[in-house]
C-alpha cells in the first residue's frame, strides 16, 4: 500500500536521524535521500565549547591533579597522631600545622572537561544537522570502537577528546584511518592497558615489568575488525599483542609534548610475527599498522561492520542481502564509509516503511531536546541517561551498549523514559499545542490512536507527555 506523501522524508528522521527539530518535518523539502547524503559531504559537526580541550592538555592537568593529591596523602600521613589527654603540652612554638582537608585546594580537571563535552553535543551538535544522519553515524562509531570512563581519572577526563579526535573526523572516511586514530589515541591504549605491555623479549623486559597485556590486541580482532567466530586464535591475539608493545603515551618532556602518542622501541617485542595467517617482518611501528590495514580489508571486517551498521539502522536481524550489499560496497571501496553510508540509504530494506527499532535513551534523550528545542544542564542530561540505563560514555564493556530492542525495551527503561517525558513536558512553553506538536514532529508516522490520545489529554503537560512516549516517537 503506497504510503502517505511525506512519509519518506518523517521516516528518514526517525531511523537515519535525530527526529524532527522545531521547524517540523514540512520543514525537509526535496528527496530525503539526497537530504541524507549531503550530510555524508558536510561530514560530523564540530563540538564548540569554550571549555573543550585536546587529550594532551587534559591528561597534563590529571597528571598533575594526581600528583597532588598524592602528595596530599603522604603528607597527611606524615602528621604524628594527636597526643592523648594524659600526654604532656608542647610548646606552642613546635605546634603542628593544620591538617589539610582532602581535596582542598586542589583543582579536579575532570568534571568541567566532562560537562563540557556533554553541553556541546546534546545542546550543539545533535540539534545542528536538519536530519542528524552525520551525528548518528558519531554515534554509532563511538560505541563501536567502545571506551569507559569508569575505567580511571585519565579516561574519564579525555572521553570526549576522544571521541572528538579519533572518531569524529573518519566517520565518512577510511575506516583504516579511523581505525589507526582509535588504536593510537591515549585514551584506547590506556582503557585496554596497552600503554603498560611490554614484550617479553624487549629490552624494556630485562629491566622489570608488568609484561605483555594481549587485551588491546583481542578487542581489535574480536570487536574493531573482524569479529568474533571468524578464524583467528588465540595464538593470533598473543602474536598481535606483541607487535602492539611499545604503543604507549609519552610522559616524559624530553621526548616531546606530555600526554601524546609514543612509540617506546624499548619495550617493543623485536622480530617478525605471524598474525591471521600471514607474517610480518620486524619494523617496528609499520609492522602493527600493516597488520591493522590487513585486517581493515579482511572480508570478515567487512560483514562484521556491514552486519552491526545494519542491526543498527534496519532491524535487529539485519536483513542478509542488505548486509551482503554493504559488505561489498565495503571491500571494493577499501573500507570508505562515506561510500558505504550512501549503499546504505539507497537500499530498499533500509526504509521498510514498519518502525521496528526503539530509540537508545541516548537517541531519545536528543530526539526530545531537537523536538522542543529545550536546552538542559549538562548534569540534568547525564542524570537522566544514568536513569535510563545507558551512562554517558560509560558502557558496560569494550563491547558498548547493547544495539536490539529488548535491551531498551524492558518495562522498568520505559518507565524512566516516562518520568524524563513528564519532566519536560511540564516545563514546555505554555502556547505549544500538544496536537500541533505531535502532527508537525512525527508527520505521517502519527496514526490514528495516539492523534485521538494527544486530543483527549487533560493538559497541555499531559498531551505533551502523549507525544513524548507514543510509539511513534520511541520506534524508529
Amino acid at each position: 500500500m503506497p504510503q502517505p506523501q511525506g512519509y519518506e522524508t518523517a521516516l528518514a528522521l526517525s531511523r537515519f536521524g535525530l527526529g524532527s527539530n522545531t521547524d517540523g518535518v514540512a520543514a525537509i523539502t526535496g528527496d530525503v535521500r539526497d537530504r541524507l547524503k549531503a550530510e555524508i559531504e558536510a561530514g560530523a559537526p564540530k563540538p564548540d565549547h569554550p571549555d573543550l580541550q585536546a587529550t594532551p592538555d587534559l591528561l597534563v592537568a590529571v597528571y598533575k591533579y594526581e600528583a597532588d593529591k598524592k602528595a596530599e596523602r603522604e603528607m597527611m600521613k606524615a602528621q604524628p597522631a594527636p597526643p592523648s589527654a594524659d600526654a604532656p603540652m608542647q610548646p606552642a612554638m613546635q605546634a603542628q600545622p593544620p591538617a589539610m582537608k582532602p581535596g582542598a585546594d586542589l583543582d579536579n580537571p575532570i568534571r568541567p572537561a566532562v560537562l563540557a563535552e556533554v553541553d556541546a553535543r546534546f545542546n550543539g551538535t545533535m540539534k545542528a544537522p536538519q536530519i542528524g544522519f552525520n551525528e548518528r553515524m558519531v554515534m554509532f562509531w563511538t560505541n563501536h570502537f567502545a571506551i569507559s570512563q569508569k575505567k580511571n581519572q585519565q579516561v574519564a577526563a579525555i572521553s570526549g577528546a576522544y571521541e572528538r579526535e579519533a572518531i569524529r573526523p573518519y566517520v565518512f572516511g577510511r575506516f583504516y584511518d579511523m581505525v589507526l586514530a582509535v588504536e593510537t589515541h591515549p585514551a584506547m591504549l590506556i582503557y585496554l592497558d596497552n600503554f603498560q605491555s611490554i614484550g617479553p623479549d624487549s629490552p624494556g623486559a630485562k629491566a622489570g615489568g608488568k609484561g605483555l597485556n594481549e587485551n588491546l590486541a583481542r578487542e581489535i580482532l574480536e570487536l574493531h575488525t573482524m569479529g568474533v567466530g571468524s578464524g583467528y586464535t588465540q595464538t593470533d591475539v598473543t602474536n598481535f599483542a606483541k607487535v602492539i608493545t611499545g604503543w604507549g603515551i609519552n610522559r616524559n618532556p624530553n621526548k616531546g609534548a606530555p600526554g601524546t602518542f609514543f612509540f617506546n622501541a624499548r619495550t617493543h617485542e623485536p622480530g617478525p610475527q605471524t598474525v591471521v595467517g600471514k607474517t610480518y617482518a620486524q619494523g617496528g611501528m609499520d609492522q602493527g599498522k600493516a597488520i591493522l590495514k590487513d585486517l581493515c580489508r579482511h572480508p570478515a571486517t567487512a560483514r562484521h561492520i556491514a552486519t552491526k551498521l545494519a542491526r543498527h539502522f534496519v532491524a535487529d536481524d539485519p536483513p542478509p542481502a542488505l548486509v551482503k550489499r554493504l559488505s561489498e560496497v565495503f571491500l571494493t571501496s577499501d573500507g570508505d564509509l562515506a561510500e558505504v553510508s550512501r549503499a546504505l540509504i539507497d537500499a530498499p530494506e533500509s526504509w521498510s516503511p514498519k518502525q521496528v527499532k526503539i530509540r537508545s535513551p541516548l537517541e531519545y534523550v536528543a530526539a526530545t531536546l531537537r523536538a522542543t528545542g529545550a536546552t538542559l544542564k549538562p548534569q540534568a542530561i547525564m542524570t537522566a541517561l544514568n536513569a535510563m540505563g545507558q551512562p554517558w560514555w560509560q558502557p558496560p564493556g569494550p563491547n558498548g551498549f547493547p544495539d536490539t530492542v529488548a535491551a531498551w525495551a524492558s518495562p522498568e527503561s520505559l518507565a524512566t523514559r516516562m518520568d524524563f517525558a513528564n519532566s519536560l513536558a511540564t516545563t514546555a512553553d505554555r502556547s505549544v499545542d500538544p496536537r500541533a506538536f505531535a502532527d508537525g514532529r512525527l508527520g505521517p508516522l502519527l496514526d490514528d490512536h495516539t492523534r485521538q490520545a494527544i486530543a483527549r489529554a487533560e493538559s497541555q503537560a499531559q498531551g505533551l507527555g502523549l507525544a513524548f512516549l507514543s510509539p511513534e516517537f520511541i520506534r524508529r
